[in-house]
């Protein structure tokens, strides 16, 4: 069975199933290796990944911390949102618990900083099984995706992360229980919201595949925006300390970023209907 082409070499070619599968073994192959290229960075570099990258969020002198103190001060609420240097301790009670940590963290941050290489590597794949107008629509992808992934992961790790660590951390049911937390728990919590965060600023980049596709409209977007409100309500009151200031820093972003998606399936609908009105499609 032959198939058109979806790789990178001998453009214009026919490749079969089992030639596409091979072309992709090679992209996941070098994209392994700039993970863990990067990933080795990251472990050679371990005072400054976990002393100033990991366990900052920990630290009174935090960015997030000082801002919001000056904040709160700025609009004469005081040292509301003053926060304290955390209480709690964290401790590694397992015999390779702090090797684990370290492992995959610098895994997580190869994986962060190789992501423009990694959109790179799936869109030397699929782009040859492209229109030529559609390449050329979609030339700007690789960046725009690229800094949407990496805006929401400093603000995973600049809002989301503090937020939660300083709730999490002096959150107690009784003053005869303690937290000490275990080195895996507190570096998942910082991996998962920084690259939640990451994943969740990418849905500009959905919307608009999911609108070419059909499968998404601006009208089902707006139809159920309410239902989207209630959910990053719901996820901010979660992640973030129980106060309204709080959920509003974490949720605004998030539905700003619904606003534009809606405004993104407006527009490639609307490029659509042109293409269609001048038989191009």
């Amino acid at each position: 069975m032959m198939t058109k082409k979806i790789g990178t070499p001998s453009q214009g070619k026919e490749m079969s199933f089992i030639s596409h599968l091979e072309e992709l073994r090679w992209h996941l192959i070098r994209i392994s290796i700039a993970v863990l290229g990067l990933a080795l960075v990251a472990f050679l570099a371990k005072h400054f990944v976990f002393d100033v990258l990991l366990l900052g969020p920990k630290s009174q002198e935090f960015p997030t911390y000082k801002l919001l103190c000056k904040f709160s001060n700025m609009i004469g609420i005081q040292d509301s949102f003053c926060f304290k240097e955390e209480s709690f301790r964290i401790q590694s009670r397992t015999v390779a618990g702090q090797f684990s940590a370290h492992i995959w963290t610098s895994i997580t941050l190869g994986f962060v900083v190789a992501f423009p290489y990694i959109l790179f590597e799936f869109w030397r794949f699929i782009s040859p099984g492209l229109h030529k107008n559609e390449r050329r629509n979609s030339r700007g992808f690789i960046i725009i995706a690229s800094l949407l992934f990496f805006t929401g992961v400093l603000f995973g790790y600049y809002v989301v992360t503090p937020l939660s660590i300083n709730f999490l951390g002096s959150y107690q049911v009784s003053e005869q229980v303690f937290n000490d937390f275990d080195l895996s728990s507190y570096t998942s919590l910082v991996r998962t919201s920084v690259l939640a965060s990451g994943i969740i600023f990418e849905l500009p980049i959905l919307i608009f595949f999911l609108t070419k596709i059909g499968i998404v409209t601006p009208e089902y977007l707006r139809k159920y925006r309410k239902f989207a409100l209630v959910i990053v309500l719901v996820l901010s009151a979660i992640i973030t300390p129980p106060d309204i200031a709080s959920q509003i820093i974490v949720s605004v972003p998030i539905l700003i970023l619904y606003e534009l998606s809606i405004i993104i399936s407006k527009k490639v609908l609307r490029r659509q209907a042109k293409r269609k009105e001048k038989g191009k499609i």
